[in-house]
């Protein structure tokens, strides 16, 4: 038996006889992740969070439920259920969402498992509240694209922020499309949302778009190897933008300038990459939007820009 599951057994073992409620499995689930030292952020960067909400799940009971659920008393099967739940996620480090199927960007679920990475995106914000700002006639966008669209979620916002408009989602991954495919079938938007399997827009037919937005593969390749293992669980193609972690960037935006409506723009959500996005891409002034904790970590690059940059 490995170290980490001999103390989760230990720590199961003293605790779970005593666990009779949601409220105690919680409180011990806490203990749990911490002595794990669990990687956070994929569904909540809170432990306790994360640990209600795969309480939760496992038990059948509504997300939203209030704080007498804390009361509820577990049968033995239940008991039984939620430590193999918690034994997955932090002995096997197998990622909360995977394990429950789904992942929510505000009120929107979706599907999720291994083919995709897990969704987590400042557009959730950027979307509804400052996307139309950019745009000199918002209620006139007619085509859109999302650029390394893993599971479709974002592709699936676009649609629903822009009713009258289409969206190509693209991916360089074919089983991440399969998942695409699901979410946007459970959305009922088949009619709007196309999928192409391409690397950028090398395969994607020639169109011009109002809109290209991307949350694409920007983790530098020496910060793959050294994340969490649950993150090392994602796809690694969905993670790794190469040596400085602006593969894919460089290819998109060299790209877009032959993709771009006149007055369209392109956004791009980096992660910790600004200054570096700031050095290589000054002559295209890329304007950070401001997000609600700070983290400041999309651009918006407009057509015009675009079309006199030499790089």
């Amino acid at each position: 038996m490995s170290d980490a599951a001999t103390v989760f057994s230990r720590l199961i073992g003293r605790g779970a006889s005593r666990a009779e409620t949601v409220g105690a499995w919680l409180r011990l689930a806490e203990k749990l992740y911490a002595q794990a030292g669990a990687g956070l952020g994929q569904v909540s960067a809170s432990a306790h969070d994360e640990a209600l909400y795969l309480l939760l799940r496992t038990l059948e009971l509504p997300l939203d439920s209030d704080a007498r659920v804390l009361k509820k008393k577990l049968t033995a099967a239940q008991r039984t259920n939620v430590a193999a739940v918690f034994r997955r996620r932090l002995v096997e480090r197998v990622p909360a969402a995977y394990l429950t199927r789904e992942a929510w960007l505000g009120e929107d679920r979706f599907y999720v498992d291994e083919r995709v990475i897990i969704p987590r995106s400042y557009f959730l914000e950027i979307i509804p509240e400052q996307l139309d700002d950019w745009l000199p006639a918002a209620k006139q966008v007619t085509h859109v694209v999302d650029v390394c669209t893993g599971s479709g979620c974002l592709a699936i916002l676009l649609a629903k922020h822009f009713p009258k408009a289409r969206v190509d989602a693209v991916d360089l991954s074919n089983a991440a499309l399969e998942v695409a495919a699901i979410n946007v079938k459970s959305h009922r938007l088949g009619r709007r949302v196309a999928l192409h399997c391409s690397d950028v827009f090398d395969r994607v037919p020639a169109a011009k778009y109002d809109v290209i937005l991307s949350n694409p593969p920007y983790e530098p390749s020496a910060h793959c190897d050294a994340l969490p293992l649950e993150f090392q669980r994602e796809p690694r193609l969905a993670l790794d933008g190469g040596a400085d972690g602006l593969d894919i960037i460089r290819k998109l935006l060299r790209q877009a300038r032959t993709r771009l409506q006149p007055h369209g723009i392109v956004l791009i959500e980096v992660g910790g990459l600004r200054a570096v996005m700031d050095r290589e891409f000054t002559a295209l002034e890329p304007h950070w939007l401001q997000t609600h904790d700070g983290s400041d970590c999309v651009c918006v690059i407009n057509a015009a820009r675009l079309k006199r940059w030499r790089g």
